[in-house]
């Protein structure tokens, strides 16, 4: 157990924004918000997932949606209340405590923005260990968990309950309600006990989030930026996969997602290469010269060159110069089932999943990358 203030959320935000694989929404709407509850209502308690009675009620709330709009679609900061008061009046018992959907941007913020203002204890656990662009991508739906009730919310007060078993019933039907709403929303889901998250959640991802942004808010403390990217390597688990400069973005929303595909020109010792990334809010794919080198559910992120800040999709711009990261998955996500949840053929790539480690291995060995 241990309390979370101004300075611990500036960190866990940067740190949730390289762990959202370029998705997971805007982190600095996020983390102003966060930042103003905390400074109103005070410091968060954040529990380890060991710390949570084993038969507490523990829910997820956070945004849906199209990221790229919610950089001008702001939420007012009431519709969370109103959630949890509708939750509660629909299970007839308190909730307990919250804990992050996803590591990724502004949902990393919300349980925190929910805990300053309702007085409850955040969890060191999330349902992805990254970030997702849909509701049952999540360890506690492949677990068997409902995702349901899910309760949802805009910023002029509009309030929607779902309740359906399927879990792609669910994010068919959210994602229906987000693009009534303006193509982002609020909602509440994976509504839980601690035992069950303590069982099939990822734990332990805020601490590792904050520990990344640390490194990133302190890169003084190293002797050179070498240094800084092998400790957060090191951190992270991650490779290198490219040092290159933005050439081109594609970009479109549609259907309550953001579709894209960036090309990347090296660098360096990669000048002679060329990159090519595609995302669904959050980045599937990232090949170089026409070999693929890391797909989901591995982490593909991209932070800047000089100051190790993520890159969030949103973000991206032309000539912007970034190290492409390749980082692997929690090993819930490498399963057979979770291959076939959020793996490259869900998202419509003729591609099978080959762990990040074993791509670069054998990229390395036909000199594709160093």
């Amino acid at each position: 157990m241990r309390t979370i203030g101004v300075a611990e959320l500036r960190e866990i935000a940067t740190g949730a924004a390289l762990m959202g694989a370029g998705g997971g929404g805007n982190p600095e709407v996020g983390k102003l918000m966060a930042i103003s509850a905390v400074r109103e209502h005070g410091p968060v308690t954040l529990l380890e997932a060991s710390e949570v009675a084993p038969d507490a009620v523990v829910t997820s709330p956070s945004g849906i949606g199209a990221p790229a709009v919610g950089l001008e679609k702001f939420p007012n900061g009431s519709e969370f209340k109103l959630m949890m008061d509708k939750l509660t009046e629909r299970l007839g018992h308190p909730v307990e405590a919250v804990f992050p959907i996803e590591a990724g941007g502004i949902n990393s913020m919300i349980p925190f923005i929910v805990g300053a203002k309702l007085g409850l204890p955040v969890i060191d656990a999330d349902g992805m260990g990254r970030a997702f662009p849909e509701l049952q991508m999540s360890t506690l739906a492949l677990a068997g968990h409902r995702i349901c009730p899910i309760v949802m919310a805009d910023e002029k007060g509009n309030l929607v309950q779902i309740d359906v078993d399927a879990p792609h019933d669910a994010e068919k039907f959210a994602r229906a309600i987000t693009v009534e709403m303006g193509a982002t929303a609020q909602s509440i889901s994976d509504t839980t006990t601690g035992a069950a998250l303590a069982r099939d959640g990822v734990l332990g991802i805020i601490t590792k989030c904050q520990r990344i942004g640390h490194l990133i808010h302190h890169l003084g403390d190293y002797a050179t930026p070498a240094a800084a990217l092998s400790a957060l390597l090191e951190i992270t688990s991650g490779t290198r996969l490219l040092t290159a400069k933005i050439t081109d973005i594609q970009h479109a929303t549609k259907a309550g997602f953001n579709f894209g595909t960036v090309i990347f020109t090296g660098l360096g010792a990669d000048s002679q290469r060329t990159g090519k990334m595609e995302f669904q809010n959050e980045n599937i794919v990232f090949s170089v010269d026409d070999t693929v080198i890391a797909t989901a559910p591995d982490l593909i992120t991209l932070v800047d060159t000089e100051t190790l800040a993520p890159v969030t999709n949103e973000e991206l711009k032309y000539g912007k110069r970034v190290y492409v990261l390749g980082l692997p998955a929690d090993e819930k996500w490498r399963t057979p089932a979770g291959i076939d949840c959020v793996g490259p053929r869900y998202f419509k790539y003729d591609l099978d999943y080959v762990p990040v480690e074993q791509r670069i291995k054998a990229a390395r060995e036909k000199g594709v990358i160093d």
